[in-house]
């Protein structure tokens, strides 16, 4: 109790400090404001911890693990603070979370208000509402350079092993030459060795879908990205004979969610659609392989007299859903949909929303890999998504 009362006491001297200095502009102030920033972000993790440097306690919660340097712009100037680190236990310092949402909402700001091509004094007008910051139209213009320059790096980066893959296409609206057109956004996610989920990259074009697709896989093989073992996607067309051309041999899991959707348009009857989905769900959820094949083959034949042309897709497309049961039995459930990359595909259309029309490709681009290379940071240093407790391959799978 007494720790929480000294460290709102810290907290409140803090705020106060910061509001007279941001008033009266006292020279000089900046490294007095950082020593203090540094010690109530010391005396927070303390409390986290429930113990001191260097101290033993009953209730410990986890360790302290160093320092790492961050500079923070503010209106008296740069800030170089030491962020205290955790082991064993998630800690980020209050007194400077607000300004890494306003480093996310500038960089958003400037590449949201820079789509919709507005000019730079808007943009500065609308950073300065949302970050409290005073800065010029050649900083805006440096801004968004920065911007472009960081996301390209980091959708060049060198990849490495990566065992499965989940390949997905949305479309956004943008104006090209007088007029709307759609505009393909491209998106790979894979799941590395060690079980964490990583953004391998994004493409935006208006070309063709097969060639669009063909140039985004070789650009990934191209980045290092090599150990393949199974691909998880629907069945697009271009991306069919992509995949083919680039990952010949690899195993293609089609997604079962889309499977059961396309199932619905050679159904006649609409009383037969529970069964129908009913017999579908059997099949995916059987132990193996045999049992899956033996209950595809079942409904097939259930069907061919009622409903002959859906019989006839079922056995055409329903063993393109089944190649996940020749995974581990406790990764099946992750990777027999791309519902994964469904579910990041509507973050960022959350934030596409915003600019509702895009001016071109370059711009488009800009803002979705800006959501993409925050939410891959994010699984990399997060939690496990694929249990790796049986590790067999697709092919060792095969073989027994």
């Amino acid at each position: 109790m007494e720790t929480n009362v000294t460290h709102q006491l810290q907290s409140n001297k803090l705020d106060e400090l910061v509001q007279l200095l941001a008033q009266e502009g006292f020279d000089g102030m900046a490294e007095a404001i950082t020593v203090l920033m540094n010690e109530a972000m010391k005396l927070e993790r303390a409390e986290v911890l429930q113990a001191g440097h260097y101290e033993r306690t009953p209730h410990r919660t986890g360790q302290a693990n160093g320092f790492k340097d961050k500079t923070v712009n503010s209106r008296i100037g740069k800030l170089e603070l030491r962020v205290p680190q955790t082991r064993n236990v998630k800690f980020y310092p209050s007194a400077i979370e607000r300004g890494e949402r306003s480093e996310r909402a500038l960089k958003l700001a400037v590449a949201e208000m820079y789509v919709q091509g507005v000019s730079t004094r808007k943009v500065k007008e609308v950073t300065e509402q949302l970050c409290g910051l005073d800065i010029s139209s050649s900083q805006v213009s440096r801004a968004s350079q920065l911007l472009d320059e960081e996301l390209q790096a980091w959708r060049n980066r060198e990849l490495g092993r990566v065992r499965y893959m989940i390949l997905d296409a949305r479309y956004e609206k943008i104006r090209h030459a007088g007029a709307v057109r759609d505009c393909a956004v491209l998106v790979a996610i894979g799941i590395l060795p060690n079980g964490k989920r990583t953004v391998l990259g994004t493409s935006v074009s208006l070309s063709e879908a097969e060639v669009h697709w063909r140039a985004f896989l070789e650009q990934l093989t191209q980045r290092g990205l090599h150990g393949l073992e199974m691909i998880v996607s629907d069945s697009h067309a271009g991306l069919k004979q992509a995949r083919q051309a680039c990952f010949p041999g690899v195993l293609w899991q089609r997604c079962q969610f889309h499977l059961q959707q396309n199932a619905l348009h050679y159904v006649p009857k609409v009383a037969q659609r529970k069964p129908v989905a009913n017999d579908l769900r059997a099949i995916f959820n059987a132990s193996d392989l045999i049992e899956a094949e033996r209950l595809m083959k079942r409904a097939a034949e259930k069907y061919r007299e009622s409903a002959p042309k859906l019989s006839e897709w079922i056995e055409a497309n329903v063993p393109e859903g089944l190649s996940v049961m020749q995974l581990p039995a406790s990764q099946r459930r992750r990777l027999r949909t791309s519902n994964l990359l469904e579910r990041l595909n509507q973050e960022i259309r959350r934030r596409t929303r915003v600019a509702t029309l895009f001016p071109n490709e370059a711009s488009l681009l800009r803002l979705v890999s800006a959501v993409l290379m925050e939410v891959s940071e994010e699984w990399e240093t997060g939690k496990t998504y694929l249990r790796q407790d049986d590790d067999a391959t697709p092919t060792q799978q095969r073989g027994g």
